[in-house]
């Protein structure tokens, strides 16, 4: 399936049932980095494929789903933005358009918006504006990405450099670039990248999800390495109407693991390695349980 932008041509895989329809959509929004619609970046050693079989588990239920390549990955590898003309509504727009491609299809009922990792905040923000009928965050952060980030460089960065990466935070936090950065945190901080990260820092997932007016399914793995239960606990806060599934054996990618960190992993690189059952049912039911009118009947 191609959506027509007024940057280029977009591509994704449109996966229909056996049968007449119509039939009940969803719409895949991968993670951070140039993730391809399968779930994948093999050049950085991302080979998952839990995209695709989402998507192969949805169309057994009569489910039909679009994923597609972000931005710089797959198909889509020529339409990269120069980094410092990207911002983080440009991947909410590209998600709206192809929600919208969708919701004008007849070969389709409802429309639900899926999210994972840092798909989950644009597609909060894309669902409401489309407007979807529901929205599943898989792996979604619950606080703004600034923090986020402060928290994963505490334990690596020398207490100095610590504060010196907080003070930049906080000057992005408010919109102003800053000018001049260390050596040793210019990869994260260079002046190219500065103006995605202040579009990104200035959404809280936590308000933006309690702006929601549809059915919502919170699903957070308890042996995932880059999102917690604290994550997933403080976007089901902010909408306590919502249903929150935490799945003790899967990881970041939905895979299910052991104990072991590097178990957890190996299983970034392991395509043939099922994703989790419960995710499965609980996104298929929840699909099926939405009506046209956006309401959503619970299980007995």
């Amino acid at each position: 399936m191609r959506l027509v932008t007024a940057t280029g041509t977009l591509h994704g895989t449109l996966e229909l049932p056996a049968g007449r329809g119509p039939f009940p959509v969803a719409l895949i929004i991968a993670g951070s980095g140039p993730t391809d619609r399968n779930g994948n970046d093999k050049p950085l050693g991302l080979d998952t494929d839990c995209y695709r079989l989402l998507a192969r588990y949805l169309v057994r239920r009569n489910v039909a789903s679009l994923r597609y390549d972000k931005r710089g990955a797959g198909d889509d590898f020529v339409l990269a933005i120069p980094e410092s003309q990207l911002r983080f509504q440009t991947y909410v727009s590209d998600a709206m358009e192809w929600g919208e491609k969708l919701r004008h299809d007849p070969r389709f009922t409802t429309l639900t918006v899926i999210g994972h990792s840092e798909g989950s905040l644009i597609g909060i923000l894309a669902a409401r504006k489309i407007p979807a009928d529901g929205f599943v965050s898989i792996a979604g952060a619950g606080e703004r990405a600034s923090k986020l980030l402060l928290s994963q460089l505490k334990p690596k960065l020398p207490r100095s450099l610590y504060r010196t990466a907080q003070a930049i935070v906080a000057q992005l936090t408010v919109g102003r670039t800053v000018a001049h950065i260390p050596q040793s945190l210019d990869l994260l901080f260079r002046p190219s990248v500065q103006p995605y990260l202040i579009s990104w820092f200035r959404y809280d997932p936590a308000q933006e999800i309690a702006r929601l007016r549809i059915p919502v399914l919170i699903v957070q793995g308890e042996r995932d390495l880059q999102v917690s239960r604290r994550d997933a606990r403080a976007l089901y806060r902010a909408d306590p109407v919502a249903r929150l599934i935490l799945i003790p054996a899967m990881n970041h990618v939905m895979k299910d693991v052991g104990p072991s960190n590097l178990d957890n992993i190996d299983a970034y690189a392991e395509p043939n390695l099922p994703i989790d059952a419960t995710l499965e049912h609980s996104i298929g039911r929840f699909i099926l349980h939405l009506t046209s009118e956006g309401e959503f009947h619970h299980d007995n």
